[in-house]
C-alpha cells in the first residue's frame, strides 16, 4: 500500500524533473494530509525540509538530486513504498541559538548541523567561553568556533577539523576555527545537555556574525547554544545505509 506522500524539490533542474516524475507515479499529497514527505535535492535542500516540517512530527525520506547527498538515499524511481516501508528512523534533535546583538536585539534559530561565530573583520575575533555556567577559556583568538551536533559533525566541522560524532552520542563538538591562541586547541567535546556561551570580546573593533544552519545574524555579542532535546527531526534512510553507518565510514576514507 502506498502511504500519502508529500513530495518536495529543490530548484535544481534534476529535483524538479523527479518532483514530476515522481508526482505522475505516486500522487502528491498536502502536507497537511502527508504520512511521510520524499525530499529531492541535496544536503542544504534536506535541511530546508527538515526546519519546514518542525513540529508535525513528520519523518523525511531524502533522495539525492543534488552533489554529495549525505543526508540523502540513492534516487530511484521504481519500488518507493517499498523503500518507505523498509526504511530506518533516525532522531535528531537540533541546537537552539540565541543571539545578542550590539544594539541590543536579540535573535533565536535552530540549527540542525551546527552554530557558529565568524569574525566579519579583518582582524581575528576574540572569544570568551562558558559551558554551563563556568569560565572555560578566558579568550580564543581565532577566526571563529562552532558548536555542532552528531548529524553536522562531517560538514563545516569536520572541514575545521573538528570530530566526527556517532549519531546516536550524546555529546556535541566545540571547535575552534583557525585558532591562534592557544595555538594548539582544536576544541572540545561537550555533554548534549551542556548550555554554551560565547562572549565576543571588543566587538566594536573586532565584529563577529553568529550563523544557525545559513541563517546570519551581524555584530553579535553574546551567542548562547544549547541542544533543543523538545524538538525532533525523523530522518529515513535505506537499511545499512543510515546516519550511523555513514559516519563510521567517513572515518576510514
Amino acid at each position: 500500500m502506498t502511504p500519502r506522500i508529500h513530495f518536495a524539490a529543490s530548484q535544481a533542474d534534476a529535483a524538479r524533473a523527479a518532483l514530476a516524475a515522481l508526482s505522475a507515479r505516486y500522487g502528491n499529497v498536502d502536507p497537511d494530509r502527508a504520512q511521510v514527505v520524499v525530499a529531492l535535492g541535496g544536503d542544504g535542500f534536506m535541511l530546508q525540509t527538515l526546519h519546514a516540517t518542525k513540529g508535525r512530527d513528520l519523518p523525511v525520506y531524502g533522495m539525492n538530486r543534488g552533489t554529495v547527498g549525505f543526508l540523502m538515499n540513492v534516487y530511484a524511481e521504481d519500488d518507493l513504498p517499498e523503500r518507505l516501508a523498509a526504511a530506518e528512523e533516525t532522531v535528531i534533535n537540533p541546537l537552539r541559538m540565541r543571539a545578542t546583538c550590539a544594539d541590543g536585539t536579540c535573535t533565536e534559530a535552530l540549527a540542525i548541523n551546527e552554530v557558529s561565530l565568524l569574525r566579519e573583520g579583518p582582524q581575528a575575533a576574540k572569544l570568551r567561553i562558558h559551558v554551563d555556567g563556568r569560565l572555560r577559556m578566558e579568550e580564543l583568538v581565532c577566526d571563529g568556533a562552532l558548536v555542532s551536533t552528531p548529524a553536522g559533525s562531517t560538514a563545516y566541522n569536520y572541514s575545521a577539523h573538528g570530530p566526527i560524532l556517532p549519531i546516536n552520542s550524546e555529546v556535541l563538538a566545540l571547535t575552534a576555527i583557525a585558532p591562534f591562541r592557544p595555538r594548539r586547541w582544536r576544541g572540545a567535546l561537550l555533554p548534549k545537555s551542556a548550555e554554551v556561551v560565547i562572549e565576543v570580546l571588543n566587538p566594536e573593533r573586532r565584529p563577529v556574525m553568529a550563523d544557525a544552519d545559513s541563517r546570519s545574524v551581524r555584530h553579535v555579542t553574546r551567542v548562547e547554544i544549547r541542544s533543543a532535546g523538545d524538538i525532533r527531526h525523523r530522518l529515513l534512510f535505506d537499511p545499512g545505509h543510515g546516519l550511523d553507518e555513514r559516519l563510521l565510514r567517513e572515518q576510514f576514507v
